[in-house]
């Protein structure tokens, strides 16, 4: 099953990711009291052109598309740091799931100044509220 997911969907599934994750991400959290046990199985980057880079995640005991999105953006905002940038623009995020294993394909641009736009993140708030709730990043 393959999903391009809608921009209103990013940032919700970012918002509703972060607050539903729980733990460490070098050691997998426990199952929280609604039975989350998310295992975060890496990130591939890849740079596409210039600001235009891929962030492909797979993960596993994810709730839904809101959890897988929230993995990549958490890479994407990591990644912009990185990179001396202080901003990511969402572009797309195409998910498939199979056999419980969610892999996400998600194209973000970086930038110095905030990108227009309304998938925007702003990249040292999102890696903060990324490592509170235990969601690794790049």
């Amino acid at each position: 099953m393959m999903r391009s997911a809608p921009l209103a969907v990013l940032a919700t599934g970012l918002a509703a990711g972060l607050a539903g994750c729980a733990g460490g991400a070098a050691d997998q959290p426990a199952a929280t009291s609604n039975g989350f046990r998310p295992d975060y199985r890496g990130v591939e980057t890849r740079l596409l052109s210039g600001d235009l880079v891929s962030f492909r995640v797979a993960m596993s005991g994810a709730r839904g598309l809101p959890d897988v999105e929230a993995y990549a953006a958490c890479a994407a905002a990591q990644y912009a740091l990185i990179r001396g940038y202080g901003f990511a623009r969402h572009v797309r995020t195409n998910v498939d799931e199979e056999g419980g294993v969610w892999r996400a394909d998600a194209v973000y641009t970086i930038s110095p100044a905030l990108p227009r736009g309304i998938a925007t993140i702003d990249a040292e708030v999102v890696v903060a509220a990324c490592s509170e709730q235990g969601i690794p990043t790049v």
